[in-house]
């Protein structure tokens, strides 16, 4: 069972019925997204969830290097009351064999906490592209439940792809459906094909589940390789900001660009070389 806990002095605001969050995947753009979201947003760290299907963490502070400095948790939950946002920040992995029961709980939480909608922001293998066309840059594709097929009317306004590969009646989301929806724990599959890559992933389980609980959840994503990812990080914060219809008044950033690049991603890949080297 998820358990919330609120940071001292801190409650969680009823007026928040969107919630933004990443699904752990390739090279971690979503959980990279987010960052970019608390960072910009200067959203206030309300508390923590408490999980035992997420693996235990614990580190320095992500987004400033000035007191009152506090420790980086699994399971973050941030507001922005102005923007009516609520978000949470995963920084650790869930336990293997344990994603469909962390997906229950996460959406039993969201829809006690009265949440309407719900934005994932995710990743894919570039490696698995079937039809690769980079004529027209870096391409946003999505997943609804606002309709059967993953269709959605705004999604397309602002032209976002539909996940061309998503097909419910798929063995594979059939099963995800079913777990999310009568807790069904029997493994069906010897073993997993080509076809079941989309719903192997973390996001189809949490799409599956939100969805099961009757709340609106859209999955937004992109592809790429493991490597450095901040462009597409930018990219699916941006989307994300447009589905979301968030002002640039509502961001923190300066003339140069609304988005604030938190403080954490300075040591990403480390110091840098030694110049006396060369």
């Amino acid at each position: 069972m998820m358990e919330f806990y609120a940071g001292e002095g801190k409650r969680s605001s009823r007026n928040c019925k969107t919630l933004l969050l990443p699904a752990l995947s390739i090279g971690n753009v979503g959980q990279l997204a987010v960052d970019l979201f608390v960072s910009s947003l200067r959203a206030d760290r309300v508390g923590f969830l408490d999980d035992p299907n997420v693996l235990p963490c614990v580190g320095n502070d992500a987004y400033t290097a000035a007191p009152p400095g506090q420790l980086s948790l699994p399971l973050e939950v941030y507001e922005s009351s102005s923007c009516e946002l609520s978000i949470i920040q995963q920084r650790s992995p869930v336990v293997k064999g344990m994603m469909v029961q962390f997906a229950r709980n996460l959406a039993d939480f969201a829809a006690a906490s009265r949440i309407q909608h719900i934005v994932l922001l995710s990743s894919l293998d570039f490696g698995r592209w079937q039809s690769i066309d980079m004529s027209s840059g870096l391409q946003t594709y999505y997943l609804s439940s606002s309709s059967l097929d993953g269709k959605d009317d705004e999604c397309e306004r602002l032209g976002f792809k539909m996940l061309q590969e998503y097909n419910p009646s798929q063995r594979m989301w059939t099963h995800l459906s079913n777990l999310a929806e009568n807790g069904e724990e029997d493994w069906p599959f010897e073993e997993l094909g080509d076809e079941d890559y989309l719903a192997s992933l973390p996001f189809a389980a949490l799409f599956s589940c939100f969805k099961a609980k009757g709340v609106k959840v859209t999955c937004l994503m992109c592809y790429c390789s493991e490597g450095d990812n901040m462009p597409e990080a930018f990219h699916l914060a941006e989307a994300a900001s447009q589905l979301l219809s968030l002002s640039t008044k509502s961001f923190g950033g300066n003339e140069a660009g609304k988005w604030i690049v938190p403080f954490s991603w300075k040591s990403v890949y480390g110091p840098p070389p030694d110049m006396s080297l060369f």
